[in-house]
């Protein structure tokens, strides 16, 4: 079977990686990928949201089967031009993934079928949006509706800073046009947990929950990131609890889905928070989350691109995940004035061989090869994933490892898992 992998970053590379190890790949293809993914690959010049671009491809090279990692063609409706082809591929379609694209529509759906979710209002007049605040007494939680790579949310401790963060959004052009529209929403008090499921038209797949750490610094602190980490499995998720987010937030949302004709094969992602009347849905991804893939796909014991065959064919429910009980956990370094400006170019050095082992892993994200020098080329660079049999032991493995990595400025939360 001959695949093409859309996308550079870390998620992208893990799915390389495991789909790499399938008996039933031929060859991979990556969309542009990174000086990781070029190990496991042939990597692609061109930008992975240009449709037509990927269409002469998947022509040209008599692809089998593209899947789509990151949002935005997703959100552009690459997988309706792919499927228009009569291509098979993994990832929702334009409509579908309007539950990520559009925080706003995502609500609507989530109010109308009663998914347990934070009381919210959307706004596109910034007066509007500050008379409604100023009503407020509590901490709220102001969203860009938009695409915003993860960094559209500001959590703010009074409704003062909520008027200022609405106005960076609607006035001052914070994110372009992802916040032309913003949710403004009760901050909901608990412990955050993602939960991702392969979805292929009514059938759903769970997958094993998972923690991200969106804050830049330790202790939750900091603007928020794309993702400074993650850690699989997560203690704060019992049998029932998995059971009820399965009956009231997936089943319902692909439910509502269902009746409007609009079909759903890929990721969803829930977002949530545990609070103490119950999970309560903070967003929705509508594919692999970043870096919570690398923290899951690690403890994926089935074969990873039969699982993604099986789905875009419809046949899911023919598969059975098997998952290695052993805690993982990731850890990102980033660039210095990441989620801001950054430089990139900068040599990388002390990257560990990893290849063989199944207790390590360096996923590559912003990096490029010059003159056979492994280099920067993104805010978030690279993310470190050990497996131990607790997760103190992952942890341990993880921070001796990326404390042998070293660029310029290098970032990274020296909390995670504790």
């Amino acid at each position: 079977m001959k695949v093409l992998v859309i996308g550079s970053g870390g998620r992208e590379h893990a799915i390389c990686r495991f789909i790499a190890r399938s008996p039933r790949l031929d060859k991979l293809y990556i969309l542009p990928g990174n000086a990781g993914t070029e190990l496991l690959g042939e990597c692609l010049p061109g930008d992975p949201n240009d449709i037509p671009h990927v269409l002469e491809i998947v022509r040209r090279e008599k692809i089998d089967l593209t899947i789509i990692g990151p949002e935005d063609p997703l959100a552009a409706g690459m997988a309706d031009a792919l499927l228009d082809a009569d291509r098979r591929v993994f990832g929702p379609v334009k409509a579908a993934a309007r539950l990520e694209a559009d925080k706003a529509f995502a609500k609507q759906i989530m109010r109308q079928h009663s998914i347990p979710t934070a009381d919210a209002r959307v706004f596109e007049d910034f007066s509007l949006a500050k008379q409604y605040i100023s009503t407020r007494d509590e901490a709220l939680v102001v969203k860009a509706a938009g695409l915003a790579k993860g960094k559209g949310v500001t959590v703010c401790n009074d409704p003062p800073a909520a008027i200022i963060a609405a106005e960076r959004m609607l006035i001052d052009g914070a994110f372009g046009d992802a916040g032309r529209s913003i949710v403004v929403e009760e901050r909901l008090e608990g412990r955050e947990v993602s939960m991702l499921a392969i979805v292929a038209g009514r059938t759903i797949c769970m997958l094993t929950p998972s923690q991200d750490h969106k804050r830049l610094l330790d202790n939750d602190e900091g603007p928020n990131t794309g993702g400074m980490g993650a850690f699989s499995p997560v203690d704060t998720i019992d049998a029932d609890t998995m059971r009820f987010i399965e009956e009231h937030v997936f089943v319902p949302t692909i439910d509502a889905l269902v009746r409007e004709d609009i079909p759903y094969y890929g990721v969803l992602y829930a977002g949530l928070m545990l609070t103490a009347a119950g999970p309560k849905v903070l967003e929705f991804n509508c594919r692999f989350g970043d870096p919570e893939t690398q923290a899951l796909l690690p403890r994926l014991k089935t074969d990873l691109l039969e699982v993604i065959d099986a789905a875009a064919d419809g046949r899911l429910d023919e598969i059975e995940i098997e998952w290695d009980p052993r805690h993982a956990l990731c850890v990102v370094a980033a660039s210095n004035g990441y989620p801001g400006k950054y430089p990139t170019g900068l040599p990388i050095t002390g990257l560990p061989d990893d290849s063989g082992r199944d207790d390590l892993a360096v996923f590559h994200a912003g990096t490029k090869r010059v003159d056979n020098q492994i280099v920067t080329s993104g805010g978030r660079v690279l993310g470190v994933t050990a497996l131990g049999e607790t997760r103190a032991a992952a942890r341990k493995l993880a921070y001796d490892t990326i404390d042998q990595i070293k660029f310029e400025g290098m970032y990274f939360r020296t909390d995670l898992g504790r």
